[in-house]
Order: C-alpha cells, then structure tokens, then sequence
C-alpha cells in the first residue's frame, strides 16, 4: 500500500467534516477518499472499493462510530478504522479497540499530530491519544481471553473454530460455503482482535480459554 494514503472521513458536523478534510489534502502524503455524514453512507462509499484509513466519529446520529465499526468489520472491510471523537470515556475507548478499531485519537489533537498519528496507522501500529492511553494499559493488566472471543461475530467465531482444528483457509472456505478470499479476510480481522502474530499462537489461545 503506497502513498498517497486515501481517507475517508466520516462525521456527522459538516463544519468539522469539512475542516478534517481540508487538513488532510494539505498533507501530499494523503489524498481523500471521499467523505461522508452518516454510518450508512459511509458504508454505501466504500461498496466497491476501499480506502487505506476509515477516520469515522463516534457520537453520530443514526448508526454510532460503534455501530459502523462492526458493520464494516462484518462487511469484511480491511481499511485502518481510526476513532477520531470528543469522547474521553473509558468505557468507549475499550469498548472500541475491542470492537477492532486500529486507532482511538481525540479531536482536540494537534492537527500535525493527528497526521503523523495516521501515518504510523498505515505502518501497522495502532495509534491512542495520550489522554486516553492509560485506560487501555488498565484493561490489558486485568484482561483475559474471554475479552477478544466475546468481541468475535458469530461468522469469525465459526472460522476460529475452524481454525483452531488445524483447517486450511481453503478447507474453510468449501466447509461454509464462501470464497477463500473471504477467509482471508476473515482471518486477518481475528488476528486483529486477538492482537496475535499468527494463525498457530491464536489457535492455541483459543483452545486455552
């Protein structure tokens, strides 16, 4: 995936929208997606093709940043979904790292920060404001594996299960009924939520719970 990195915004204060967007067209290691007001037309804008980075609110009406997330993660999408919110609770920053989000960044970051930020997103590091850091330090410590396996669709609970028996994605695949590409991408949203290096350390946790 090389730059420029294609965004898609999605926020539902069009003054803001449009501010986030003008920011990222000045960074030339950035170009936008698109941008759009509401889960559902975010969902519609990446029907056929996909951005590198989804940088999607939290408190929308409608569809929250929440819903969306897993709407996406269900869909199979595979963009960095980075949290860019007011919100500073707890509760919504573990909530959402384990719901999949590859980032969970508040929006009275400095605006030069915030692009680094999605810079080190698309390098595979997953990016937290400072304010909010130690909550996720807090929620590791006392963490156990029911956290990840309960954050799981009932579609990658079935392939984990699969995979846990030493299948191959191929094998997955004609077992279910889906395409091999499907799995794939499947697998690489458990490896996410898991935060493993590899199919074999997931499987074993899996089967140790």
């Amino acid at each position: 995936m090389g730059k420029p990195y294609s965004i898609l915004v999605v926020d539902d204060h069009p003054l803001l929208r449009r501010g986030i967007c003008q920011l990222i067209t000045s960074d030339s290691d950035f170009t936008l997606f698109g941008e759009a007001g509401s889960g559902l037309d975010a969902l519609s804008a990446i029907d056929e093709n996909e951005p590198d980075i989804v940088l999607l609110d939290l408190n929308m009406k409608g569809m929250t940043g929440l819903d969306t997330l897993n709407a996406m993660r269900q869909e199979g999408v595979t963009s960095r979904i980075v949290i860019l919110t007011v919100s500073d609770a707890k509760q919504d920053v573990t909530r959402l790292i384990r719901a999949g989000a590859d980032g969970y960044l508040l929006k009275d970051t400095e605006p030069d920060l915030l692009l680094n930020q999605l810079k080190e997103a698309m390098q595979g590091q997953r990016v937290i404001s400072e304010a909010v850091e130690a909550f996720l330090a807090e929620a590791s410590d006392g963490e156990d594996e029911q956290v990840w396996i309960a954050s799981l669709t009932p579609r990658e609970l079935q392939i984990m299960e699969q995979l846990a028996e030493g299948k191959s994605n191929r094998m997955i695949s004609e077992l279910l009924h889906i395409s091999e590409g499907t799995v794939k991408v499947h697998v690489k949203n458990l490896l996410r939520k898991a935060n493993a290096k590899s199919r074999t350390e997931m499987a074993v946790r899996y089967l140790n719970q």
